[in-house]
């Protein structure tokens, strides 16, 4: 049975989305991030990145990672990609060449989108959004996103999906790294077609189990 170490209030909310795309039964092991944490290394705190029997499935002391057979892995984007692959379906590449569009998007979000989304959030997590500093890191990371987005902007409009027309692994990994940014509205108004495709996406019967999982999540 597939394992997946993470909360849903974190990046493992992308491989609980895959699974739920895939009908895959799993074990969910909540590891929170030390971060959250007071004294992650206290002897009664919960398991968190920085526990001993953690450190032992990512040394890295990041989640999400997961345990499939004898496999380990971790680094949410590249687990929903392999999960993909592994249980075929329309969600992963029908070719060598959608295979290599599926990974330039993904690799797109982490490299082109996610360093400025990221900043987004953690301003709103820890509640500077009305603080000068917040209000200036806001300000930055949505003009950073300009240039992305018109570049999706671009792509959607001959198209509803980044491969082949259909929803695949790109799609779910994309529009989870945007998701932190949906904050920002008028980022997704002055691109209509970005918002039609992020609604999409999160119209999804799979998405929407996830984030009423996620809803439920009490640590």
């Amino acid at each position: 049975m597939l394992t997946i170490y993470g909360v849903y209030r974190s990046r493992a909310s992308r491989v609980y989305w895959m699974a739920e795309e895939l009908g895959l039964e799993f074990k969910s092991v909540p590891v929170l991030q030390a971060r959250r944490l007071d004294n992650p290394l206290a002897s009664d705190a919960p398991v968190n990145t920085l526990s001993p029997d953690f450190a032992a499935i990512n040394p890295m002391a990041m989640i999400p990672a997961i345990k499939d057979g004898d496999l380990v892995m971790h680094g949410s984007l590249a687990i929903t990609l392999y999960l993909a692959r592994k249980h075929g379906g329309s969600l992963a590449g029908q070719s060598v060449e959608e295979d290599g569009l599926l990974t330039m998007w993904t690799m797109w979000a982490a490299t082109e989108v996610e360093i400025h989304t990221i900043k987004l959030v953690m301003t709103y997590d820890n509640e500077k959004e009305d603080t000068e500093e917040g209000r200036a890191t806001i300000a930055v990371a949505s003009r950073s996103l300009k240039r992305p987005l018109a570049v999706l902007e671009k792509h959607l409009a001959t198209t509803d999906y980044l491969v082949g027309n259909r929803f695949t692994a790109a799609d779910l990994n994309l529009a989870e790294v945007l998701r932190y940014a949906q904050s920002e509205q008028a980022l997704f108004d002055a691109h209509p077609k970005v918002d039609a495709w992020i609604k999409r996406c999160q119209a999804r019967p799979a998405y929407i189990a996830m984030q009423a999982a996620r809803s439920k999540e009490t640590v």
